[in-house]
């Protein structure tokens, strides 16, 4: 009997790839399992994101290969200052002109307050400063009788100080003339309107005779329109019935006429 020859068996080099797929089913497994309990930080995900695509593109966000991460929920970096150039020399000259100015303007109202001195004492006189200028505001029961708009005597010489003082000064002049809700009609007044516009009319004409230019004051009357207390009481109506006189620190401007075509005219209807 023949003997049988043993069949060699052939050897499997690919059995790892039954071992490694197994181990892969097993890890997807993992990372599955691992994502669906777990909760996704964005912030985290988004620096993870980052360091991976520099890492592989070798981009960096500053010189030295150093990715800048920011976490989610970290204070935000405070912006860096940006440095100004200094003001133009014209901007700064004219700054420090109207500084001077107004500093001008307050001492010639410290000096009128001073020439009013018993007048200040007794309330009857107010120094204000508004973003226009410096305002002195005179109780009307030292200038005028009830109704009337012609000076008392006795308060002649307190307006002709006042007069003195501005004529040295060259800032433009508004005289207000204000009175209570009281009406008034007369001959002479009809209403409010008039007597208040009378009454800062014949301040202005004091003052030009005092010695300040006719072109520097104006006369202005509101009437009772623009009250500072309430018009209920004896005290309120009495505050309210008062002569300002404004210290203008903004002085008039040259005009400047303007080419045709920069205002836009309506163009005529057809008829």
């Amino acid at each position: 009997m023949a003997r049988k020859r043993r069949e060699e068996e052939h050897e499997n080099h690919e059995r790892w790839l039954v071992s490694y797929a197994d181990f892969i089913t097993l890890l997807f497994a993992f990372f599955v399992v691992m994502y669906a309990i777990s909760s996704v930080n964005e912030g985290k995900y988004k620096v993870l994101s980052n360091s991976l695509s520099n890492a592989f593109t070798n981009t960096t966000a500053k010189p030295g290969g150093q990715p800048i991460a920011v976490m989610q929920g970290a204070p935000p970096i405070p912006p860096r200052p940006i440095a100004r150039p200094d003001k133009l020399p014209d901007q700064r000259k004219a700054e420090e002109k109207k500084n001077e100015q107004r500093q001008k303007m307050k001492n010639v109202a410290s000096e009128i307050m001073d020439a009013l001195q018993p007048l200040v004492a007794q309330g009857k006189v107010r120094l204000l400063e508004t973003s226009r200028g410096v305002t002195i505001e005179i109780n009307d029961s030292i200038l005028f009788p009830a109704g009337q708009a012609k000076l008392q005597p006795a308060s002649v010489s307190a307006m002709l100080a006042i007069a003195e003082v501005l004529a040295a000064s060259d800032f433009p002049i508004t005289i207000e003339g204000h009175t209570d809700n009281v009406p008034i009609s007369t001959p002479q007044f009809p209403s409010n309107w008039e007597l208040s516009a009378m009454r800062a009319t014949t301040v202005l004409r004091l003052f030009n005779g005092g010695g300040v230019g006719a072109e520097r004051l104006t006369a202005i009357g509101y009437g009772e329109t623009r009250p500072v207390e309430t018009n209920t009481t004896v005290d309120g109506r009495a505050r309210n019935r008062r002569v300002s006189i404004l210290i203008d620190s903004n002085r008039p401007e040259e005009p400047t006429e303007l080419p045709g075509g920069a205002i836009g005219a309506a163009s005529p209807s057809p008829r």
